[in-house]
C-alpha cells in the first residue's frame, strides 16, 4: 500500500492490485448499520412490550389479521436499512470528511418514521408511539456515534495513505502546486495526490515547489495512470490543455473504476455557495457571494448568550479558584484588560486572567527587538509568539498551557463585544499592518475558540491565519461554530500557550 515515509515525501510505486476501497469501506459500513438498528429495533420493542408475542392492532375494516411486532420490527429494520443506502449515506463521496455523512442518516431516518407515521394514519394502523419514539431517536444517535467510530479508523487509514484515492493531476505548474497544497492540508478527505501531468512536463522533474514527481505532458495520462496505479484524475486548470482534452480524458477512464475532478482554484468557499448549472452544454459553477441574515445573527447571538450563561455558571469554582491563586500568587490585578479591535472594526476591552508580569507590555519591545538580534523567529509575521516567555508567571504557564486563561472571555459574550467562536480579536497595532482583504474578519464577532485556534494556533503561517478565519466569516453556518466548540475542549487539552 501506499505509504507517507517520514520525510514527508510521497511513495508513488505502484502498489499490488487490491480490491475496491470504498466497496470494502461500504460493506463494513452496512454490516456495523444492520447491528445498530437490530440492536436498537428489538431492543427497544422489548423494553417496550418485553419478550412476549404482542400483536400491532389492525383497523378490522381492512380484513387484515394482527401482526405480531417481531414481524413488524424486522420490516422496520429491513426498510431502515433501505432508506439509508437510498439515501447514499454509504457513498465514497461523503464519508471521512464533513457533516454531510451524518446528516444524510438522519434525513433518511426521520424521513422514514415520517412516512411510517403517515402510513399508519391513513391505514388506521395503531402503532404504539412510545416504539416509534424511542426507536427514532437512539436510533439516529447510534448510527452516527458508530458512524463517527467508522470515520476515526478511516482517518487513522488515511494518515498512512491507505483508503484514499490516488489522485494524478493534470493542469498548469502552478494550479497543481495550489491544489496539491490544498489536499495536503486535510488528509482525511481521501486524496493522495501520486503524480503530475502538465502541458510541458517531463518525466524525472517535479512539480515546482512540491515533491510530486511528474510523470509526462498531459498526452501521456493514461501511461501516467499505469504507473501510479491512480484512480482519480484532477484537472486543476485547463487554460493550457488543449480543446476538448478533459472530455477526452472522461472516456478513457475506466467506468465505475477511474474518476475525474474538476478542481477549480477557488478555495475555502463552502458547498452551500457553490451551485452547478449547465448552460448550453457547459456545467456552469455559481457561488454565492456571503450573505448574514437577521435570522442568522439572531440565532448566533442566542447560541452565544445561552452558552455563555450556562458556561459561567457551571465554571464558577474554577473561575473562583483561578482568581484567588493570580491574587495570591504574584502582584497585580486579578483580570488582564486589554483593548482589542471587534465587528466592524470597532474597539473593545477584552478580558483575560492575568498570566503576566504587570509590566508585560513594556517588557515586549525589549523581547522582540532581543529575538530579531537573535535571528529567532516570533511566530508568524503579524502575531508575536515565543516559548518560554519569560513574562509569564508561573500560574500563568499553567493555564496558558489549558487555555483556562481565556475563560473569563464569556462575560465579553455575554456582553456582545465577542463570540463564543470566531476570528482572533486582533491588536489595534497589528491591524495597522494588515492587507485590505484581510479587514473581512470584521463582518462577524471576534471569537473565544475558532478555526485558526484549532487548527495550530501560532503555529500556523500568517497568510494560513488570514485563510483560516476568512474561511469561516465566509462559510460561516451553525454546525460549523457546533464542530469547531467541540475540537475546542482537545485542542485545549494539548500541551501549548494560547495566544495573546
Amino acid at each position: 500500500m501506499p505509504r507517507r515515509p517520514s520525510d514527508g515525501a510521497i511513495d508513488t510505486e505502484a502498489p499490488r492490485p487490491q480490491k475496491s476501497w470504498r466497496s470494502a469501506y461500504q460493506r463494513r459500513l452496512w454490516i456495523s448499520d444492520s447491528i445498530v438498528l437490530v440492536w436498537v429495533v428489538f431492543g427497544t420493542q422489548i423494553a417496550w412490550f418485553g419478550l412476549g408475542n404482542e400483536q400491532l392492532a389492525i383497523s378490522q375494516d381492512d380484513g387484515v389479521s394482527a401482526v405480531s411486532y417481531w414481524l413488524f420490527s424486522i420490516g422496520l429494520i429491513v426498510l431502515w436499512l433501505g432508506a439509508l443506502s437510498w439515501s447514499d449515506s454509504r457513498s465514497y463521496r461523503v464519508i471521512g470528511a464533513g457533516p454531510t455523512e451524518y446528516l444524510r442518516v438522519a434525513d433518511a431516518s426521520v424521513r422514514l418514521f415520517g412516512a411510517i407515521a403517515i402510513v399508519a394514519f391513513l391505514a388506521k394502523v395503531d402503532v404504539a408511539r412510545g416504539f416509534l419514539l424511542i426507536s427514532l431517536p437512539l436510533g439516529v444517535l447510534v448510527l452516527i456515534a458508530t458512524r463517527w467510530l467508522w470515520r476515526q479508523w478511516l482517518i487513522a487509514m488515511r494518515q498512512g495513505g491507505r483508503y484514499s484515492a490516488r489522485v494524478l493531476l493534470v493542469g498548469s505548474p502552478a494550479s497543481v502546486a495550489q491544489i496539491a497544497r490544498e489536499l495536503g492540508r486535510n488528509v482525511s478527505a481521501g486524496y493522495l495526490v501520486v503524480g503530475a501531468c502538465t502541458p510541458s512536463g517531463k518525466v524525472g522533474d517535479t512539480v515546482p515547489g512540491t515533491d510530486i514527481p511528474m510523470m509526462g505532458s498531459v498526452n501521456a495520462i493514461e501511461r501516467a495512470m499505469q504507473l501510479t496505479n491512480a484512480d482519480t484524475v484532477a484537472v486543476t486548470s485547463t487554460d493550457e490543455l488543449p480543446p476538448d482534452k478533459v472530455k477526452q480524458i472522461s472516456w478513457n477512464l475506466q467506468a465505475g473504476r477511474q474518476h475525474l475532478v474538476l478542481a477549480p482554484s477557488i478555495v475555502d468557499i463552502a458547498g452551500p455557495r457553490l451551485h452547478t448549472r449547465p448552460v448550453a452544454g457547459l456545467p456552469l459553477i455559481h457561488v454565492e457571494t456571503p450573505r448574514f441574515s437577521k435570522g442568522q445573527l439572531f440565532l448566533k447571538r442566542a447560541l452565544d448568550v445561552c452558552a455563555s450563561m450556562l458556561g459561567v455558571v457551571l465554571l464558577s469554582p474554577v473561575l473562583a479558584f483561578l482568581a484567588i491563586s493570580i491574587r495570591l500568587s504574584s502582584e497585580g490585578p486579578v483580570l488582564f484588560r486589554q483593548v482589542r479591535i471587534g465587528r466592524g472594526g470597532r474597539e473593545f476591552t477584552m478580558l483575560k486572567f492575568r498570566s503576566m508580569v504587570t509590566n508585560a507590555e513594556e517588557l515586549l519591545e525589549n523581547l522582540q527587538r532581543q529575538r530579531r538580534e537573535d535571528g529567532i523567529d516570533s511566530g508568524n509575521e503579524i502575531l508575536f509568539k515565543m516559548k518560554n516567555d519569560p513574562r509569564v508567571t508561573p500560574i500563568g504557564r499553567i493555564m496558558r498551557k489549558y487555555s483556562l486563561d481565556e475563560l473569563p472571555q464569556l462575560l465579553n459574550v455575554v456582553g456582545g463585544s465577542m463570540s463564543l467562536v470566531g476570528p482572533r480579536p486582533p491588536l489595534p497595532k497589528e491591524v495597522e499592518q494588515y492587507a485590505t482583504h484581510v479587514h473581512r474578519r470584521f463582518l462577524v464577532k471576534p471569537g473565544i475558540t475558532g478555526l485558526w485556534q484549532v487548527s495550530g494556533r501560532s503555529n500556523l503561517s500568517w497568510e494560513d491565519t488570514v485563510r483560516l478565519d476568512l474561511s469561516y466569516v465566509e462559510n460561516w453556518s451553525v454546525l460549523t461554530d457546533v464542530a469547531i466548540l467541540a475540537k475546542t475542549a482537545k485542542a485545549a487539552l494539548a500541551p501549548g500557550d494560547s495566544a495573546h
